[in-house]
């Protein structure tokens, strides 16, 4: 979802759609403290809204957050080096991307991968 804003409203409006597109069950939402997340109209739009439930990291630790992972792929695949003429532009980039990143997505691993082994251009065979 693309938004003007990163405030209450456009959050709740956020949780709802989440809310319709998963129908029956209990919701986690796993969120980090921004003041949105958190705000008095936001807490009291979740009181008439009891299925979704709030998980916050803690204040700095951000490591524990795969959302700051996800979005440093994401800025790469769908806004680096491009600019926008309004917000259907960016919405049309989200959801290119979108579809590219789950079209390969693979389980999380956790850390840096090991650096491939060096292929040796040439191998030398020695004969007596």
């Amino acid at each position: 979802m693309a938004a003007s804003s990163r405030n209450s409203v456009f959050y709740q409006q956020f949780l709802q759609l989440v809310e319709d597109a998963n129908p029956t069950g209990e919701i986690w939402i796993v969120t980090d403290n921004l003041s949105s997340h958190n705000s008095l109209s936001t807490r009291t739009w979740l009181e008439d809204h009891p299925r979704i439930r709030h998980a916050f990291i803690p204040v700095g630790a951000c490591w524990l957050n795969l959302q700051e992972g996800w979005w440093r792929i994401f800025r790469k695949t769908a806004l680096a080096g491009r600019s926008f003429a309004n917000p259907d532009d960016i919405a049309q980039a989200t959801a290119v991307a979108t579809a590219q990143l789950n079209a390969r997505a693979r389980p999380w691993i956790w850390g840096r991968p090991a650096p491939p082994t060096r292929q040796l251009r040439r191998r030398y065979v020695y004969i007596q």
